[in-house]
């Protein structure tokens, strides 16, 4: 018995029961109908991989309408089910007329028996291949639902998270390329998987690569892929990372990292929205939405010349510049909490509370490692700690500094405007050489000078 369901809709009890003995001993299941008014009916309880529909059954009637309308039902009710229509000799331009609308095949009467089960062996195979097709494309979409589910939250309410929230909602919904800019451990990453969630695009996939961890020579391999023998050890052809992120969103994690030489690579490919596969010269056409994110200067590096001055023009329409933990104030506890929570969930021990002189050291440190840091030491608390209550003793964080110890009287605002005030003395008049030393952006320092008056 061959895989396969099977409805015969035709008047001619003669034609239903010749049908019928021929595919019974064939098929799983045969079912004869001798009025067309109940295929809908029929559809809903099983699926039908091939409907043997006959084009007329009025008595006298040879137009064939009633077998295109019930093949529209049909296609409308059932897409993936096959139809072929069963006619006279002298209805062949009527049969080919059904097929530019939807029918698989058309069967001629008398049939040769053989000729007839390769017909509908034919279309069984096609009906199949929809189903199979569909079913491929639902769970493509349920694993593209997966890929880009969110595991990590942007957590925080200070008004420096929320600024950058906003402007990351306003953006969104455009393809604009986007730069998001700031220190290591800031969650630059976080906040391009919010780009995407809240893009057009968020049913396709969001590609994520590093390209500091990219060696030249697997560049191209990695990013445009490559076809079989283009190399030593390709043995298949493979999709590159631009390929596999088409009609969703690529997100270039450390693009300050990427060689001179390989920014002139990534350049092309990004204006001509194409790309070639190692190994071979046909184009392919690529659909993506660009983020890129970077903790370095790159304004300063165009200037050193180790940065394409018309690649950070291409990548960088919109910046969106995440700000450091110091400077989210109670963010901090706020995200302390929940790395608290979370690690005491892992290691099966009872969440812990942080008392106030571990919340004021929470407080006053510089967070150089920013978020990252933060997890970190919470998780070392976790683990090294059996209190319910945390002291500030319970956490390690790095000495500061011997120029920070020199201000220890100082807030964080203070030693803040010092030390630009010292970095934009010894770098008079070149603001970006000041911006460098400081390790943050020149637009930040900009910002930072307006709002302690250095301007």
């Amino acid at each position: 018995m061959q895989k396969g369901n099977i409805l015969i809709v035709d008047d001619n009890k003669s034609i239903l029961s010749a049908l019928d003995i021929l595919l019974s001993s064939q098929y799983n299941h045969v079912k004869c109908l001798s009025t067309p008014n109940q295929i809908v009916s029929e559809l809903r309880k099983i699926e039908y991989h091939l409907v043997l529909l006959d084009m007329n059954f009025k008595s006298g009637a040879n137009t064939g309408n009633e077998g295109l309308f019930w093949l529209k039902e049909i296609k409308e009710k059932s897409p993936a089910t096959s139809v072929v229509h069963i006619t006279a000799y002298g209805d062949v331009e009527l049969a080919v007329n059904a097929l530019k609308q939807g029918a698989t095949d058309f069967v001629l009467k008398p049939w040769d028996n053989a000729k007839l089960l390769a017909t509908v062996q034919a279309a069984i195979q096609l009906s199949l291949s929809k189903v199979e097709v569909d079913d491929l494309k639902q769970k493509q979409k349920e694993l593209k639902r997966v890929i880009n589910k969110e595991e990590k939250f942007i957590i925080g309410s200070s008004p420096e998270l929320m600024k950058v929230l906003k402007m990351v909602q306003k953006v969104a919904q455009t393809d604009t390329n986007i730069l998001i800019t700031g220190e290591n451990g800031t969650g630059k990453e976080l906040i391009a998987r919010e780009i995407h969630r809240l893009s057009k695009r968020n049913n396709e996939v969001l590609v994520s690569v590093d390209m500091g961890a990219i060696t030249e020579t697997l560049f191209e391999s990695e990013l445009f892929g490559h076809m079989k023998g283009a190399f030593t050890d390709a043995k298949e052809s493979r999709s590159g990372k631009f390929e596999v992120a088409n009609k969703g969103t690529l997100f270039l994690d450390e693009i300050g990292n990427l060689s001179f030489n390989l920014q002139a690579k990534l350049l092309a490919a990004l204006q001509n929205r194409e790309i070639s596969r190692l190994g071979s010269t046909k184009p392919t056409p690529i659909d993506i939405r660009l983020i890129c994110a970077t903790n370095k200067n790159l304004p300063q590096m165009v200037e050193d010349e180790l940065f394409r001055e018309d690649l950070l023009y291409r990548i960088n329409t919109i910046q969106v510049e995440v700000p450091p933990l110091r400077e989210r104030g109670n963010d901090i506890l706020i995200l302390a909490d929940f790395f608290l929570k979370k690690y005491a969930y892992k290691y099966d021990k009872p969440t812990p509370k942080l008392n106030k002189q571990a919340q004021d050291k929470l407080l006053k440190y510089q967070w150089p490692g920013n978020i990252r840091e933060l997890e970190h030491s919470c998780e070392k608390a976790v683990i090294l700690s059996d209190q319910q209550i945390l002291g500030a003793n319970d956490f390690y964080l790095k000495p500061v500094s011997s120029k920070l110890k020199d201000n220890a009287s100082l807030n964080i605002e203070e030693m803040e405007k010092k030390l630009i005030n010292e970095a934009l003395n010894k770098n008079p008049g070149n603001i970006s050489a000041a911006a460098n030393e400081l390790g943050i952006t020149r637009q930040t320092l900009y910002n930072k000078m307006k709002k302690f008056g250095l301007s």
